[in-house]
């Protein structure tokens, strides 16, 4: 890939379906590159599931290579059971590029569809037809798949080479790689 591309992705949290979008942005074009949606199995069990999703999103950083990633913020259901499913979700779309050593951002839905849209309360319809326009000839492989180019193109314009402090703190030395043990136990 050209050293003045960055290729970014964006996902789109769900547990039934998370979707997926990678573009190339090169100056300040945009460039759509694949979009596609992860689906688990409702007969599993719910830690199935999660293992599902992992695998699928883990195969799409393989596939494609990003080197920036995005992820829509949780919004609250009117059903916590949901929600909970949700945000388990999302801290699988949150791990998986943060474990291939990506920085990851984080855009709530009104951010997203205003930088997409020009309006944070823009409806799907206006947030689908600006995708076609700001990635012109793109076929979207399902609404998961668009929501979660919206969030790729968010993450462009909002500066999405967030790896240059990532970079920075990994070469200073200040970053961990793995989680600090503050008191150990004791076997009985």
């Amino acid at each position: 890939m050209n050293k003045m591309r960055q290729r970014l992705v964006g996902f789109d949290p769900g547990l039934r379906k998370t979707g997926w979008g990678i573009i190339d942005v090169e100056g300040s074009r945009l460039i759509h590159v694949a979009n596609g949606i992860i689906k688990t199995d409702n007969d599993l069990s719910l830690a199935e599931r999660l293992v599902q999703l992992y695998d699928g999103l883990s195969q799409v950083m393989a596939d494609w290579q990003p080197q920036s990633a995005a992820v829509e913020e949780t919004f609250v259901n009117k059903n916590p059971n949901s929600t909970l499913k949700l945000g388990q979700a999302r801290g699988i779309s949150l791990l998986v590029p943060a474990m291939a050593g990506l920085p990851v951002a984080e855009y709530s839905p009104n951010h997203i569809k205003k930088s997409v849209v020009g309006a944070g309360h823009a409806g799907k319809d206006q947030v689908k037809a600006m995708l076609g326009i700001l990635l012109p000839g793109v076929k979207i492989n399902g609404e998961d798949a668009g929501d979660a180019l919206a969030v790729a193109i968010c993450h462009a314009h909002s500066g999405g080479a967030h790896g240059r402090l990532s970079d920075a703190i990994n070469k200073s030395g200040a970053g961990s790689k793995g989680a600090q043990i503050i008191m150990k136990g004791n076997k009985a």
